[in-house]
């Protein structure tokens, strides 16, 4: 029996993952479209919603938030505080809070709210297809029953992790939030790099998404460490051995690691930012 089979949710904010979360949920078959509500300043975002999913969409924050025993906050940081602002006080002691927000720490969630049972999620792109990876945390105020909704609800989007410590949210932001970024910048190198040696674009292109999702699925399988796999598709002197003196030589690790070191500072830098925003500290 699913976790959500009785629970009411409500989306703060419809956007991009706020509609993945809804199909993810809709479906696995873990809720009926009358248990979810959304919020949306525009009609013709609400009207998108409700025609293809039957969900139920208000203009209001506050509408939405009161119906949920489950309430996702999935808006932009810069609008923040002013959903905080609505919400503030409104919200019953029994309801639990997750939110997506952007570098967006759990105390400033609570501050905002008055509100303690609260988790968080930094899920990434590929949870818009149900592939995403997901690490999540809560409050010592979420009870086992609400922490496996939120885990029923996460999983919808793909994997997820749940981790003790809240810093580990902005290590995660950093190395699979942003990890599409860095996997879409190699691909687009190595397609440009295939239109370099002569091949059209679109040959490129199906070369490279293949490769790249064929080796990730064999590592998957293999569970072998990748330097392991390195090593037996790379002969002494060969094209492999030749590519990889060549990454080396420039500095590709060094390069990746450099990255998302600075992603994380950018991290902790933009939660200092939403905290002073929303305590007005």
């Amino acid at each position: 029996m699913s976790p959500l089979r009785s629970t009411t949710i409500s989306f703060i904010g419809a956007g991009t993952m706020s509609e993945a979360m809804i199909a993810g949920v809709l479906n696995k078959g873990l809720v009926e479209p009358h248990q979810i509500r959304a919020s949306h300043p525009r009609a013709e975002r609400r009207g998108e919603l409700a025609e293809r999913y039957g969900v139920s969409c208000v203009a209001s924050n506050a509408e939405a938030a009161c119906r949920g025993s489950l309430v996702v906050l999935t808006v932009k940081p810069q609008v923040l505080k002013h959903v905080l602002r609505e919400l503030r006080g409104e919200l019953k002691p029994e309801q639990t809070v997750l939110s997506i927000v952007a570098g967006a720490p759990i105390d400033a969630i609570a501050t905002g709210l008055l509100h303690s049972a609260i988790g968080r999620a930094m899920p990434n792109t590929p949870a818009q297809i149900g592939r995403g990876m997901t690490v999540w945390t809560t409050t010592p105020q979420v009870q086992e029953k609400q922490r496996s909704q939120l885990q029923a609800l996460l999983g919808a989007l793909g994997r997820e992790l749940w981790v003790d410590d809240e810093r580990m949210l902005d290590m995660a932001t950093a190395l699979s939030g942003t990890g599409p970024t860095y996997v879409f910048l190699v691909m687009e190198a190595l397609i440009d790099a295939g239109v370099h040696m002569g091949f059209s674009r679109r040959v490129s292109e199906e070369l490279v998404e293949q490769t790249m999702l064929g080796s990730v699925l064999f590592a998957l399988e293999s569970h072998k460490h990748p330097a392991e796999l390195r090593n037996m598709v790379t002969s002494p002197g060969g094209t492999s051995a030749e590519a990889i003196y060549q990454m080396e030589k420039g500095g590709l690790r060094t390069v990746l690691s450099r990255a998302v070191y600075a992603a994380y500072e950018r991290t902790q830098t933009l939660s200092e930012a939403v905290t002073k925003s929303v305590t007005g500290e």
